[in-house]
């Protein structure tokens, strides 16, 4: 069989690679659980319809069905592209069963059909949490989400070395009050376009609201201008009034997005601002809205988004409002894996090689790891007797830094790295806690 060709989108990481990623990730659940959000997981697949009815996603969607499909096999199925649209069908199936405001967290694969590049992947992975109420949902939820979320990042950066964040929120409330008090109707449009600004420019943005939006040439003006307000404080309300629209959902984002900066300071100085080019593309979101930037790595766009909204999930007699947020798990990390600046230690769990004298001491070396395996210490045992320093060898090329010899009768352990040998016992030795399992850092 000739050597597979790579699906480009399909980032596989080598046996290091995978270390650090599930590193990241067991802060990211952890740190998640510390602020009381539940696991839930869900199914790969949603009816096509479904996945299909929110923003402009649609083309970018995978169908699923079987190869040799029957009149059986009606349901149109595509795998999601976030997680959102099946947490939304998940609440509706299991209202029953949950206590609201449900605090939920999800970490899984999803698949998006976009043209691949850095940052850019066909298969990712994403970590969700969203806030979500029966009825009504209070806004206060909506300063909470961001709050955790700067706490995994600091988290992230601090224990790994990973780059620090900057979080940009705006409120859809504000943007839609703003157009709206300039007599403009199909606000979503607007907000379509205004959210390309960081890769089309004002001038592209002005020309798309004029020339496939309708709009005049000042009231394009007037959305760009709001869209170039940005504040780390509260002194964004001044120059949004300064523009001169008037409008009651205008003051409400005002005063919901001022509430929510006012907290951030406070909690994570400087990690937290006002863009008011922050739009979203889906158009499912209704209020406060986030995206996050890798500080020096700005052009990958946003590595963690989300926001609020108020009508995602209903049966029709009742509405389930949520808040929540994105994590682009593997958008952050194949970046920083491929390009070494987020390494592991070793390529194996393994602390300790047993050595094998010769083939019919291997179960004295098997007890020896058995021993040492009860006590929580990661080993593995020497594929083949051999030579002592080609057993050496075969640890140092696996990252194992100890190997242990004379299993079952003059024991010792032998620090490769140092050359160190020591008398020890299975019963009582351990690795310094440093080398017990692989560490994770940034470059």
């Amino acid at each position: 069989m000739s050597r597979p060709k790579p699906l480009s989108g399909f980032p596989e990481f080598l046996p290091s690679g995978r270390i650090a990623e599930l590193a990241v990730l067991d802060i990211v659940r952890s740190t998640f659980e510390l602020h009381g959000f539940a696991p839930i997981e869900t199914r790969a697949v949603e009816p096509l319809d479904q996945l299909s009815r929110k923003g402009e996603i649609d083309k970018e969607i995978y169908v699923a069905r079987r190869l040799h499909a029957d009149a059986g096999d009606a349901d149109e199925l595509g795998l999601h592209f976030d997680l959102t649209v099946p947490f939304a069908r998940y609440v509706l199936e299991n209202a029953g069963h949950l206590a609201f405001p449900l605090r939920r967290y999800q970490i899984q694969k999803v698949w998006r059909g976009e043209r691949p590049q850095e940052g850019r992947y066909r298969e990712f992975t994403q970590a969700d949490i969203d806030i979500v109420g029966q009825a009504a949902l209070a806004a206060h939820h909506d300063v909470e989400i961001p709050l955790v979320a700067i706490d995994v990042f600091e988290k992230l950066h601090r224990d790994l070395g990973l780059p620090p964040v900057t979080l940009h929120v705006n409120n859809r409330k504000l943007s839609e009050g703003f157009y709206r008090g300039l007599g403009i109707e199909d606000t979503a449009a607007v907000l379509q376009r205004v959210d390309k600004l960081d890769k089309i420019g004002a001038d592209a943005v002005r020309a798309l609201l004029t020339d496939e939006v309708g709009l005049s040439a000042a009231q394009a003006a007037a959305c760009v201008d709001l869209a170039g307000i940005s504040a780390a404080d509260e002194s964004f309300v001044e120059r949004v009034r300064a523009l001169g629209v008037q409008h009651e959902l205008l003051d409400t984002g005002l005063e919901e997005l001022a509430a929510l900066i006012r907290v951030a300071r406070r909690s994570v100085p400087d990690r937290v601002v006002v863009d008011l080019k922050i739009a979203r593309g889906l158009d499912y979101y209704t209020g406060t809205v986030y995206e996050t930037f890798l500080q020096g790595s700005e052009k990958l766009g946003s590595v963690a988004s989300g926001g609020r909204y108020d009508s995602l999930a209903s049966d029709g007699k009742t509405t389930f409002p949520g808040v929540g947020y994105s994590f682009g798990i593997t958008r952050i990390l194949a970046p920083l894996i491929g390009k070494g600046k987020l390494t592991a230690s070793r390529s194996v769990p393994s602390a300790v090689l047993v050595a094998v004298d010769n083939e019919e001491a291997r179960e004295q070396a098997i007890a020896v790891a058995s021993q040492l395996r009860g006590r929580g210490i990661p080993v593995e045992v020497a594929p083949k007797a051999d030579k002592f320093g080609k057993q050496i060898r075969y640890a140092e090329r696996r990252g194992i830094p100890y190997v242990w010899f004379g299993a079952g009768y003059d024991d010792s352990v032998k620090d490769i790295r140092t050359g160190e040998q020591q008398p020890a016992s299975p019963a009582d030795w351990a690795p310094p806690a440093q080398d017990l399992k692989p560490t994770v850092a940034g470059a």
